[in-house]
């Protein structure tokens, strides 16, 4: 559960499961990726927003509206990005995609991600 606070904020997030489900990742283009996640904070006019975010296998067109600071704790993925860009991610990856970053994510187990998009 997200405490309430000045400090919105959920313990053992690496493993907390009262998730939401988000549906089908939209763009597919391999399989059936299903999100699903839990927000902690969204803040005026939607910025910043974080949270943690679940997907299962499978790959995916996207394109990253605002800069997104990614802290992965499960799982594997490859983004690629249109430019030709290869990022692996697995369990301690950290990656901070810029605005406008475009490309597929391909994930292969599992991911769970703590995200921030400002």
């Amino acid at each position: 559960m997200v405490e309430a606070s000045s400090a919105p904020h959920i313990h053992d997030a690496s493993t907390y499961d009262d998730l939401v489900d988000w549906g089908m990742q939209p763009d597919s283009v391999e399989g059936q990726s299903k999100s699903t996640g839990r927000l902690v904070h969204k803040g005026p006019n939607n910025q910043p927003e974080s949270g943690i975010w679940v997907c299962t296998p499978g790959r995916w067109r996207l394109s990253i509206p605002r800069d997104e600071f990614c802290h992965f704790v499960a799982g594997k993925a490859v983004y690629r990005s249109d430019a030709g860009e290869e990022i692996a991610v697995e369990a301690g990856t950290v990656v901070m995609f810029p605005g406008g970053w475009s490309g597929e994510c391909h994930v292969i187990e599992t991911m769970r991600n703590i995200y921030m998009l400002v």
